[in-house]
């Protein structure tokens, strides 16, 4: 009897499920406690664990509070206990707010009471050095001992809507309501709680996760998924503790609830500041947008767009596609809407005839009605809500920018007015993003959504365009592919990794490696003197390409590749010129050169790339790439993306190439790298696409042995 232990998309299914319920009834007592105590809960005021205290009371809490100090000193007027153990009743919820040097003995103190979801305030953990991370691990090892959860340590708190919860120490109280927001930086959680308040956002919950010794960004994904309060998720994120998980998760979970990112450590700086911060490590931005892409996760470039674009989605239906039109009484921020729309991928059409026709009747002969609508600076509110039920009923429309300024003839009451009748009377399916060009932020009459700038207004729509698109694309699989021999394959890495040599792949190495997956390669042979080079162009048939045979050269750019070798006496001048042993290859002529490969990240795992080939693909730097393992749509998207696509369609008189054999191919890529880890380079450049299937003409392959890195988190 066989048992395949292949971790199947059944089975990475089944095993999430588990997953999913032990996650969320193990962090039931932090969302949803029925009794709380601050450990470390001083009567001074501006102490942590006091402030914390109070801004409890202050929420209206709907459970009990208990205060821990040494002293037992009653803190705002509450009774004080000197230790857990003198609480009678059973608590949910511990939030430790002492130093950290005694951080252990109370958690111990708390679990050996039977808590167990600790909250840990207190600084000085991994965020300060090897001693700090030596006492995280001995307090996480603690915690997981007793069966218990650990949030932080080195945060700002958590609140939750549900029990009226505001468990932080913050000086800002967070407006209750259906937005999730995790921060892994305390300081701009509150900044982002603040920001949210200005705009009429309230928060379902606030978790600061700080040093995520133990619950993740991904847990919390795992509570909100189910949680009914929740309509929408925030995430500040300076690291992944997991990111496949994530992956995962994220994919799931947004299609439900949309999910939004900032992600910071982009740049060198950005990422050692992180790593000082709270970061376990940086990880590579190619791979994060990947990561983004495929999950579905909407990513904010900025601090405001994160919040202006949760506003939008949150207010407003997404828009069907990406046609947006512009109606306004101020021409020249229409043109500056209309550059920033399409800088960010929407399009502004121009209207039907019909449309068109109805605009001319109704605005004076001067105003423009192609798209932008320029009514002019005499259009009134009446106006405005005529022309916004025209444009709204136009099917080249998508969603709608009514960008105004306040003129004598429509203050800016009468064009919310003027908004607010059209939601109210026609409730419309498309989006109107109103823009108040120069005013003060606020909230403007009943609307849920307004922006002062145009730029912000078109980059919140692009992103909810991106997340209708998102949400209509097909799911796509992990197929099972045929034609793979798994034994053949690692044998030769296997050999590989047992030569004493820097780990590049000779050229038998290479086609035998692609062979085993299904991936043809250029009818090839190494010759060791001229005899054998001449036996093999006799063999595979002139005109021949002649390389140097040395694993891993960049041969071009060394001048050690010669083409169209056409007979005996040129390949023997050849052969002497580049040298022994030589590469000789059957010369095919593709007009498509791509490039298609595999890089190993260290915290990602392997990334599969395509883009455009030969001898400029750095120079034109347009690979695309997704996290393996990679799905059929993953495998689509990656043949049509950017110049890939204009280069697969057929570019200047080439014959279109064969789009289905391609995606067979970065399928294949996929699989291989998911099968041999040890591969951390793979580039098959330039491979050329051809009308019927591809055909790589070069390769190279380094493999390493796999290296205990940090351990991932498994949650």
């Amino acid at each position: 009897m066989e048992i395949s232990l292949a971790p199947t998309e059944h089975l990475l299914e089944w095993v999430g499920a588990r997953d999913h319920e032990a996650v969320v009834t193990s962090l039931r007592p932090f969302f949803l406690p029925r009794s709380v105590a601050i450990i470390g809960a001083s009567a001074r005021e501006g102490s942590t664990g006091g402030d914390l205290f109070r801004n409890i009371l202050h929420a209206g809490f709907t459970g009990v509070v208990y205060p821990v100090n040494s002293s037992a000193t009653p803190v705002a007027g509450v009774r004080a206990y000197s230790s857990v153990d003198e609480i009678e009743d059973s608590i949910d919820l511990a939030i430790i707010c002492t130093p950290a040097q005694v951080v252990l003995d109370v958690v111990d103190d708390a679990l050996r009471k039977g808590i167990r979801a600790i909250a840990v305030i207190s600084a000085g953990f991994a965020e300060v050095g090897v001693d700090g991370q030596d006492l995280q691990d001995e307090l996480l090892a603690l915690v997981r001992m007793h069966g218990g959860r650990l949030l932080g340590p080195n945060i700002l708190g958590i609140a939750s809507a549900a029990p009226r919860l505001n468990a932080t120490f913050g000086a800002v109280e967070p407006p209750f309501g259906r937005l999730a927001l995790s921060s892994q930086s305390g300081a701009l959680g509150v900044a982002l709680l603040d920001a949210a308040r200005a705009r009429g956002l309230g928060v379902s919950a606030f978790v600061s996760v700080g040093n995520t010794a133990d619950v993740s960004p991904n847990d919390l994904l795992e509570w909100w998924e189910d949680d009914e309060t929740t309509d929408l998720i925030l995430l500040y994120l300076e690291s992944f503790g997991n990111p496949k998980k994530f992956a995962r998760l994220a994919r799931r979970v947004a299609r439900q609830k949309p999910i939004l990112a900032l992600k910071s450590g982009r740049s060198t700086s950005g990422r050692r500041a992180a790593s000082s911060h709270t970061a376990a490590l940086a990880s590579s931005e190619t791979a994060t947008a990947a990561l983004f892409h495929q999950a579905g996760v909407i990513r904010a470039e900025t601090f405001a767009e994160l919040l202006e674009t949760a506003r939008l989605i949150a207010g407003q239906p997404l828009p069907s596609g990406n046609r947006v039109a512009v109606v306004t009484n101020a021409g020249g921020l229409a043109v500056i809407c209309a550059d920033a729309c399409e800088s960010v991928g929407l399009t502004l059409p121009e209207l039907t005839e019909e449309s068109q026709q109805k605009l001319r009747k109704l605005l004076a002969k001067e105003a423009t009605v192609r798209n932008p609508i320029d009514m002019l600076g005499t259009a009134t509110g009446e106006v405005f809500t005529e022309a916004i039920r025209i444009v709204l009923a136009d099917a080249r429309v998508d969603a709608l920018i009514v960008l105004s300024i306040p003129m004598a003839s429509a203050s800016t009451e009468r064009i919310v007015g003027a908004i607010e009748h059209v939601l109210a009377e026609d409730k419309p399916t498309k989006p109107i993003v109103p823009v108040f060009a120069g005013s003060a932020e606020r909230v403007f009459g009943s609307l849920s959504v307004s922006f002062n700038f145009p730029e912000s207004a078109a980059h919140a729509v692009g992103h909810a365009a991106k997340r209708g698109q998102w949400l209509r694309r097909p799911l796509g699989v992990v197929p099972e592919l045929d034609g793979i021999d798994f034994a053949a394959g690692a044998a030769v890495v296997d050999r590989a990794l047992a030569r004493d040599d820097d780990g590049w792949l000779h050229a038998d190495d290479i086609e035998q490696l692609l062979g085993a997956y299904g991936i043809p390669f250029v009818k090839q042979g190494v010759a060791g003197n001229l005899d054998e080079a001449m036996a093999i162009a006799h063999e595979i048939g002139y005109p021949v390409v002649v390389k140097a045979a040395e694993a891993g050269l960049h041969k071009s750019d060394k001048g050690l590749v010669a083409l169209g070798i056409s007979d005996d006496e040129e390949l023997a001048a050849t052969v002497e010129r580049i040298g022994l042993p030589a590469l000789l290859q059957k010369q095919i002529d593709g007009k498509i050169e791509l490039l298609a490969g595999v890089v190993e990240d260290a915290l990602f795992g392997p990334l599969v790339g395509l883009g455009p080939g030969g001898v400029f693909a750095e120079l034109i730097a347009d690979t695309t790439y997704r996290i393996a393992p990679i799905t059929t749509r993953d495998a689509e998207e990656l043949v049509s993306t950017g110049r890939t696509k204009r280069l697969v369609e057929g570019f200047r008189g080439a014959p279109p190439a064969d789009e289905a054999a391609l995606i067979d191919l970065v399928l294949r890529l996929s699989k291989l790298a998911i099968d041999r880890p040890e591969i951390v380079e793979l580039d098959l450049n330039p491979l050329f696409a051809l009308p019927e299937g591809y055909l790589p003409v070069d390769a190279r392959i380094r493999v390493e042995a796999v290296r205990e890195g940090p351990p991932l988190k498994g949650w």
